[in-house]
């Protein structure tokens, strides 16, 4: 997925769908504000039996299509994907559940939203089984858990690994130089140092090439860096209490910012760089190695000067090793809907006949089997390295904070592009994060 400023996509998924943003308006509705709802019964959609109404976004509705249409065959059920802008899907969800009126019988969730909406989504507690639970990702079961309960059933998921050039990487010539410079055989860097040794050795400016790229703009990557370096958790501890200012967290920083400020590996513009800048760099052959989002790798253009020279890895690791931070999407029913049992056995569908989404152009799971039985097949050389990140011991979702979308636009990001200034002072930066967070979740 490339991803602009706010809007732009990559493959039809939004920038704030896809990285899981909230959007602010819509929580305040949620949080007390009352709201109408925007037509259906007070307790959800229809009450008839022979059909059910799904709201979703844009890449939701591509990758439940043949859920829906398997659905349909063996239940005769009429499942209604209602399509909606990320934005639009998150105002709807928090007004119509705050009114107690939703206008759909089952939802797509944005795993920063369940925060927000938990005590208005049913629990689902009986579909996550011991089997159930072993085939999902650690960090997605302990998402989708919300006051004791299961509220969301993961759907698909994604996180970052590391892109890198083949034919650099196995290029004669330049596995000698990098073995002679270095020490050791040129390889997927598996560390932090790896990583760093690699760009320098592919940052030649006069030949437009540079080692990576840095993302100012986003504060994704970051934070998986921050896993990597050990902390418990990224930005806030499991009880809400601000950590950005550990030492982990300068750790990662100071590695993350390093590579543009002292090592001038990226190209220039990084405090502006975002992911959408960041993939057609990468398409470009202007960069050896990005850390980008897995499903991009089958969405590489045909065209682009890199296409058929890509290779796949795990994302990098630092002391605690290989993380990533991931980025899922539940199904959640409305508490007290009128089709409750319709809307749990659809959502039972969507789990079992995971895999089916891989064959869209998303290609997007939820399930390890999902992923796993596409992993060797050729195209998707992605999906191991995916697999190996999200099943990292270190690797952890997001805060589960109603201020984590503030929390990002108003500390996060603008943190990070300050640190991308030589010279900046690590520490005091996220020294002053903290106040600002501090005040934000008091």
């Amino acid at each position: 997925m490339a991803l602009s400023g706010t809007r732009a996509s990559i493959g039809g998924w939004p920038r704030r769908g896809f990285l899981g943003l909230t959007a602010g308006a819509g929580a305040a509705a949620l949080l007390g504000t009352s709201a109408c709802g925007a037509g259906g019964t007070s307790a959800g959609g229809s009450t008839d039996d022979k059909t059910l109404t799904v709201a979703c976004e844009g890449g939701g509705k591509i990758e439940l299509q043949p859920v829906v249409d398997k659905f349909r065959q063996s239940t005769g059920v009429a499942v209604t994907l209602v399509e909606l802008p990320y934005e639009g899907l998150f105002n709807r969800l928090t007004s119509e559940l705050s009114g107690g009126r939703p206008s759909f019988d089952v939802c797509a969730v944005d795993a920063v939203w369940i925060p927000l909406l938990a005590g208005k989504l049913a629990p689902l507690d009986d579909l996550f089984t011991d089997p159930v639970k072993a085939d999902l990702f650690p960090a997605l079961v302990q998402e989708a858990q919300v006051g004791g309960h299961f509220i969301g059933m993961p759907v698909w998921t994604n996180s970052e690994i590391l892109f890198y050039r083949k034919d650099l990487f196995e290029d004669a010539k330049e596995k000698a130089a990098f073995q002679r410079r270095y020490g050791y055989p040129l390889a997927p860097p598996t560390t932090w140092q790896q990583f760093t040794d690699i760009a320098v050795f592919f940052t030649r400016p006069e030949q437009k090439l540079y080692g990576t790229d840095v993302k100012g703009a986003v504060e994704t990557e970051w934070l998986a860096h921050v896993l990597q370096a050990g902390s418990p958790g990224v930005v806030l501890d499991a009880n809400g209490g601000v950590i950005v200012d550990n030492a982990q967290h300068v750790a990662a920083l100071a590695f993350y910012a390093d590579l543009n400020n002292k090592l001038k590996v990226a190209p220039a513009g990084a405090a502006q760089t975002d992911w959408n800048a960041a993939q057609n760099l990468f398409n470009q052959g202007q960069t050896a190695m990005t850390r980008f989002w897995a499903h991009a790798y089958r969405q590489i253009p045909k065209d682009a000067k890199v296409a058929g020279k890509v290779g796949a890895a795990p994302m990098i690791g630092g002391t605690a090793g290989v993380a990533g931070i991931p980025g899922p999407w539940y199904l959640s029913a409305p508490q007290g809907g009128a089709k409750a049992d319709l809307a749990k056995k659809f959502i039972k569908a969507a789990y079992d006949d995971n895999a089916l989404s891989i064959g869209t152009s998303l290609g997007l799971a939820a399930r390890k089997s999902a992923y796993q039985q596409y992993a060797d097949k050729p195209g998707y050389e992605s999906f191991g390295p995916l697999l190996a990140t999200l099943n990292a011991s270190a690797t952890r979702a997001r805060p589960a904070s109603p201020h984590w979308q503030r929390i990002v636009d108003s500390v996060l990001v603008p943190t990070i592009q300050k640190a991308l200034t030589p010279g900046a002072d690590y520490a005091a930066l996220l020294k002053a994060a903290r106040t600002q967070i501090e005040g934000i979740v008091k």
